[in-house]
Order: structure tokens, then sequence, then C-alpha cells
């Protein structure tokens, strides 16, 4: 069994506290990696937002009052959310990559393994690119 300061994978209270900002060891960097560079790191992040938001608007649930209350109180607070969520998820997702030491450009590599033809086949008929390198540079 491996000492706790050894461990690969984040326990419990860890992990939520990762969730929210804090630093793991660097025993766990290429668990870190994986999970925000990884298949699935936009759905996790937004997800990970998305918990907090309904936590605190679950009380106006319990308030006895009309869907249509429940609804107009809690979805224009909800909403903001999912998009804030969805429009910061790669700035959050390359601070915790930078926080945990890793290449915050780990963020797009799945998009440029996709994309990896098509920037080839430019290359192809235009030649190599010119000017200074880019976040979505391959």
């Amino acid at each position: 069994m491996t000492s706790p300061a050894g461990r690969s994978t984040p326990n419990l209270l860890q992990y939520v506290g990762y969730c929210y900002g804090r630093r793991l060891p660097s025993s766990m960097r290429q668990w870190v990696a994986d999970d925000l560079a990884g298949p699935g790191a936009t759905r996790r992040m937004m997800v990970r937002m998305f918990i907090p938001a309904v936590l605190i608007l679950t009380p106006f649930w319990i308030v006895p009052m009309s869907l249509y209350l429940h609804l107009s109180t809690t979805l224009p607070i909800l909403i903001p959310f999912v998009f804030f969520s969805h429009a910061l998820n790669k700035v959050w997702r390359r601070h915790m990559l930078r926080k945990h030491g890793l290449d915050t450009s780990l963020v797009d590599y799945r998009n440029r393994q996709r994309d990896a033809h098509i920037h080839d086949a430019y290359a192809e008929k235009y030649g190599p690119r010119s000017g200074p390198p880019s976040s979505s540079a391959v």
C-alpha cells in the first residue's frame, strides 16, 4: 500500500478541494493532466460549477409557490452559471494546469490532434504558416 503522499489519485476531501481550486500533491500530476485535458474535461468542469449553483438554489424550491414562480426565481440565476462555466472553461482549466506546474497548452491537445489533418492539408497547399504562434497552432 502506498503512503498518502505517494498516491496517484485524490481521496474524497482532496478531490472536493481540487474541484474548487486547491492544489494537489505533485504525485498526482498525471491524474490532474488527464482530468483537465482528457476526454470529457469540459463536461466535468461544467458539472463542477453547476453543483454549487444547484445547492444554493435548492432552498427556493422548498418555499411553497407555483411552478412558474419557482422557475422565475431560479432560472435567471442558474442560466448565467451554465453560460459562464462554459465560457470560462478553458481559462479555468489553464489556470489549474499552471497551478499544478503543467503545460497550459494541454487544454488544446485533443483539438489539435483532431484537427491535425486540416493543418497538414493547409501546409501542403499553402506552405507553413508564418507569424507568431497562437494557442490554435499545431
